[in-house]
């Protein structure tokens, strides 16, 4: 290993996937002559997926030159028992010193993944497992692909600020042509990193053949023997002449658009260009253009705010910050669910669906009950439309999602969720009736959005089992759910709460019970500046596209029509009551809402959205309009100031908390890390509260 791609001191250590070569004869598969495989394996189980770093490249190096030297038939390679490889070991590259590191380490990827494709020997991928990034790279190298029935696989780079780096750039779009090339590279990685199932990646021509995991290396030697003997052909096509590359790039090009809410965003711009690129490109211009491209992103602060934030995500993923031990959760197999409307619908699909066990759902009368039920048993009757779940489970879950108008029902229950109107006084009645019903270890949830838990469990016998368990809208996508403990709430209801959510795969915040626990108490803090701005005389376009620059996927009034004009003034009034007079209430939302207009935005006769003169007609007529730099900074410093109240008054227990809530609850961009290592890069955090909330991470910036 040079110099240039060691680590500075300091970085991580890598944790090395060794290259193990073996012999396979394929005389019983029908071809005579000798397989020469390799094999990836980091010395751990599934849990820890083999990754390069410029150890394990050299490892690999060493392997294929082996392997050559062996003169077989043909050259293998799969990995160890369910994952082939997840790709580069990205945990140094917050340690890269200098551009000319990131362009030493780029090389040798290329390096050593294009002998596969250039060494004169019949190369195949048998790919067993998880295959993403470069992982699928080594196997795009090589002359062949099988893939295992069960594995996922694709190229996140351009989710994480990256371009497919290592061939992929290059080769995918020469192989399956500039449309499909997009959806892979482009389209599934804006959509949340979407991976490619093994039945859509033989559609989309990634690979060959696709084996069931339990005899798949047998298959994938027959399917080598049968390539190698001529008896099976595998058909390459020419895209070179394609029509579609200009419209494939405008396609990718639009998405990224939509994503960003119109701003230019360069790992997209840098892989559309590369797929252009492709078109014509050689190995060594395509592979050196990727080199440039990757060293160019490596050191920017847009990859290191989104490794922060994809990083973080993992981690919380698997971790709960003040969890109490697990052991003291207990069993849940009986839910109920106060309320039929669509939120407490959508409760008792997602409880079903994840706990598979009996649900019971109530309201006023029997016509909203039969409502609520009939949503859940249609949503589970849709998934088996299209091919999500078995006609069998399906019949099985519905049979266990009933209702009534009788709250006795849930007297056998072990854990109670409502989600009736946001009235603390309802709330209050409720629990105080359920508490006669139920047994004392029934938890108690309430998926208030902004009022206080504690208050509810007032006059209680056993407050001690109420909690907060904050969904967002809509429930089976949005991953976040804010678990807000009081200051009886003890830690059994919490760890059968925080149980509960891992079931229903949900990532976790432990908050204080305070006003609109995270999210909510920021989104208000900064919706209210920008409805300020605009009740003081700044045109409404000025100050809903103030933040379209940094890169939102949606305006602030975009927003304010998904959640609800009438939600967010209550959320707002609930704030101002609780945290004062810096939550304002908008004179502009309140007619808003008086008059019953949805949403700032409606579609003229061309489909295209325009302002709505309904709610243009009801805008507070100020005279101090602000420019959008004003704007964009004055919601910026509120968020910021407010962060640190947070923080100051332990609603969370960090500022990576805060982090991981807007990430996931707010859709804060990735590529801008969290919202807290953003106001400190822009020095917001210091103008506006005098200290950074992340000074560590600034500190290790380039």
């Amino acid at each position: 290993m040079s110099d240039v791609t060691k680590l500075p001191e300091g970085a991580p250590e890598e944790v090395v996937t060794k290259a193990l070569l073996r012999e396979v004869d394929l005389t019983p598969f029908g071809f005579t002559g000798k397989l020469a495989l390799i094999t990836l394996d980091n010395g751990y189980d599934h849990n820890r997926p083999n990754t390069f770093g410029p150890v394990s490249l050299q490892e690999l190096d060493a392997a294929i030159t082996a392997a050559i030297a062996a003169k077989p038939a043909a050259i293998g390679i799969t990995g160890k028992p369910f994952i082939f490889a997840a790709g580069a070991d990205l945990s140094g590259i917050a340690f890269l010193a200098n551009r000319e590191q990131a362009l030493a380490i780029g090389k040798l990827g290329h390096d050593v993944f294009r002998r596969l494709g250039e060494c004169g020997i019949p190369t195949f991928a048998f790919i067993n497992g998880l295959a993403l990034g470069g992982g699928l790279e080594v196997g795009l190298h090589c002359n062949y692909r099988t893939l295992a029935s069960t594995a996922l696989t694709g190229l996140p780079e351009v989710f994480l600020g990256l371009i497919p780096g290592w061939g992929g750039a290059t080769l995918l779009p020469q192989l399956i042509g500039p449309e499909k090339a997009v959806q892979v590279i482009m389209l599934n990685a804006l959509n949340n990193n979407t991976m490619l199932k093994a039945k859509d990646a033989l559609a989309l021509g990634v690979v060959d053949a696709v084996y069931e995991p339990a005899d798949f290396l047998e298959h994938s030697m027959d399917f080598a023997a049968q390539v190698l003997s001529g008896a099976k052909k595998i058909a390459r096509a020419d895209f070179s002449s394609d029509a579609n590359w200009d419209s494939a790039i405008a396609t990718g090009r639009a998405a990224a658009l939509k994503k960003y809410g119109g701003a230019t965003i360069a790992a997209p711009e840098r892989a559309l260009k590369l797929i252009g690129e492709s078109r014509t490109a050689t190995r060594d211009s395509g592979f050196a253009a990727e080199d440039l491209a990757l060293a160019d992103l490596t050191m920017t602060d847009s990859l290191r705010a989104s490794l922060y934030s994809f990083n973080l995500i993992q981690k919380k993923r698997k971790k709960v910050e003040g969890a109490p031990k697990p052991a003291l959760a207990r069993k849940v197999s009986k839910v109920g669910v106060v309320g039929a409307g669509l939120m407490a619908s959508q409760l008792a699909l997602i409880m079903v669906r994840n706990l598979r066990c009996p649900v019971v759902m109530t309201d006023l009368d029997q016509a909203r009950v039969d409502k609520g039920v009939a949503w859940v048993h249609s949503e589970l009757a849709k998934l088996v439309e299209k091919k999500r779940m078995s006609e069998e489970t399906a019949r099985r879950l519905s049979s266990l999602v009933t209702g009534s108008v009788d709250q006795s029902a849930f007297a056998t229950a072990d854990f109670i969720i409502e989600a009736i109107f946001e009235e603390l006084s309802l709330k209050q009645e409720l629990f105080k009736k359920l508490e006669t019903i139920i047994s004392p270890e029934c938890v108690l949830a309430t998926n208030t959005s902004s009022l206080s838990v504690e208050a509810m469990s007032e006059g209680l016998k056993n407050p001690e089992r109420v909690i907060g368990f904050h969904f967002f809208n809509p429930v089976a996508i949005m991953p976040l759910l804010e678990v807000a403990r009081t200051s009886k709430t003890d830690d059994a209801t919490t760890a059968t709460a925080i149980s509960v959510g891992k079931e229903l795969k949900k990532t976790m915040v432990i908050t204080k019970d305070a006003p609109g626990f995270v999210v909510n108490r920021l989104l208000t803090r900064f919706m209210g500046e920008i409805t300020d701005a605009m009740d003081e005389g700044t045109p409404p376009e000025i100050a809903d596209n103030s933040m379209r620059q940094i890169g939102f996927p949606m305006s602030p009034f975009e927003l304010l029509g998904l959640v609800g004009p009438g939600v967010a003034l209550h959320v707002a009034e609930t704030l101002n009551k609780n945290l004062g007079p810096r939550y304002r209430i908008s004179p502009t939302i309140k007619r808003i809402v008086e008059k019953q207009v949805r949403t700032f935005y409606i579609k003229d006769s061309d489909g295209k959205f325009i302002a709505n003169p309904e709610a243009v007609a009801l805008i507070e007529k100020g005279t101090n309009p602000s420019t959008a730099d004003q704007v964009r900074v004055r919601a910026l410093t509120a968020i910021a100031q407010e962060a640190r109240m947070m923080l100051d008054e332990g609603v969370v227990s960090s500022p990576a908390e805060i982090d991981i809530c807007m990430l996931l609850g707010s859709g804060w961009p990735m590529h801008l890390g969290g919202i807290l290592p953003y106001l400190d890069r822009e020095g917001i955090s210091e103008s506006a509260c005098g200290q950074l909330f992340h000074p560590k991470a600034v500190a290790s910036l380039p």
